[in-house]
């Protein structure tokens, strides 16, 4: 039986909460540390006005679930989102037709030089699953990034490939074809997911493909193209044999469907599901890593019981606001949005599987947030 723990009580001060679907039930809280007395005095006041974001469908459950909260603290802002994948969120953001442009992928090098004045500030952190259906197997199956490279490249077709059976002995799985579905929009998932891929098997995915938000993905036979994380769903449910990467602020949805989630081969050849504690270990290695600008990829590293695809939940802003009174609306609600009190309580984050900003994370993403003027 499926279920997924609720945070209870708010985040303590010595605690940052981890809330990530896993296998049988979840836990919620992991001491990381006193929270830091806040860099500026709570939540910046707005004025009145309009906010818009658009972007990421990962995030975009969040979203939905922040803005009710927000603006009934601050009545006179309105927030309009949308869930149009991180690639529009991006560019939305760099053209400026949005004020915030949501991102599960943070900003290339080449988007970085183009528009030097954009910020991808760390939100919060979030996991990606691989999903598959396929009737009568509820086993988590066991599944590795080479194995996934091999699916998605056509090389393995059967559900009964030797090198799926090999690695779960006692499953007694299918003779059917298996159907790869991939985002037909520019994704932040589609870019974590082949940074997945192009790690664990660098002389082939990482050679051939390698990893974006959009990818020239390989001919397979019966492959399918879906727009969003709901498409993904959607498609999977519908498509007896499928397999498909997909956000976990869906995790809900797959297992409603009737459909389950593998566990993957991390970088310490272990088989993980994403349960707060392996979650928890992967992102405690990377948040050394991370650099003031937010920019790294947290997948798959030499983690022992790390859980290979995690990463932070962005929002891609310019620094240089039309006017002062856009740039303090938009300062607001990114403070409120990663402050523990507010957005980044469990009690929001819970409802999508979503983890908080770790305290290092928190004080860079307000570093970032102040910039914006």
């Amino acid at each position: 039986m499926h279920r997924f723990a609720r945070a209870t009580r708010l985040l303590a001060a010595t605690t940052i909460a981890l809330v990530v679907g896993a296998c049988s039930s979840l836990a919620v809280g992991t001491t990381v540390g006193a929270m830091p007395k806040l860099p500026r005095s709570g939540v910046e006041n707005p004025p009145d006005g309009p906010i818009s974001e658009t972007g990421s469908t990962l995030l975009y459950p969040l979203w939905n679930i922040w803005v009710p909260a927000y603006t009934q603290r601050f009545h006179g802002v309105s927030v309009t989102t949308a869930g149009t994948g991180s690639g529009t969120g991006i560019s939305s953001a760099a053209t400026g037709t949005v004020d915030i442009g949501s991102s599960d992928a943070y900003l290339s090098p080449s988007q970085q030089q183009q528009y030097p004045t954009l910020e991808n500030i760390p939100l919060a952190i979030s996991v990606q699953v691989i999903a598959y259906n396929l009737p009568g197997i509820t086993a988590h199956l066991h599944l590795s990034g080479k194995v996934l490279s091999d699916i998605y490249q056509g090389k393995i077709t059967k559900w009964n490939d030797p090198a799926i059976t090999s690695a779960n002995p006692g499953v007694n799985l299918p003779s059917i074809p298996i159907v790869a579905l991939h985002r037909s929009d520019g994704s932040g998932d589609t870019f974590l997911f082949t940074q997945y891929l192009s790690k664990s098997d660098p002389s082939g995915w990482g050679t051939k493909v390698s990893y974006g938000t959009s990818v020239s993905w390989p001919s397979t036979p019966g492959a399918l193209a879906e727009q969003g994380n709901g498409g993904m769903v959607s498609g999977c449910k519908a498509t007896p044999g499928c397999i498909a990467y997909i956000g976990i602020s869906y995790l809900s949805q797959i297992l409603g469907d009737g459909m389950t989630y593998a566990a993957l081969l991390n970088g310490r050849g272990q088989y993980v599901l994403p349960t707060t504690a392996t979650v928890a270990a992967e992102a405690a290695y990377f948040v050394k890593k991370t650099p003031p600008s937010g920019t790294v990829s947290l997948i798959d590293g030499p983690v022992k019981n790390g859980y290979p695809i995690i990463n932070y939940e962005y929002a891609i802003v310019n620094t240089r606001q039309p006017s002062a009174s856009t740039a303090k609306r938009i300062r607001s609600l990114l403070e409120w949005a990663i402050n523990p009190k507010f957005g980044n309580n469990p009690e929001f984050l819970s409802q999508v599987n979503f983890q908080p900003l770790p305290v290092k994370l928190y004080k860079a993403s307000i570093k970032q947030i102040l910039k914006i003027s």
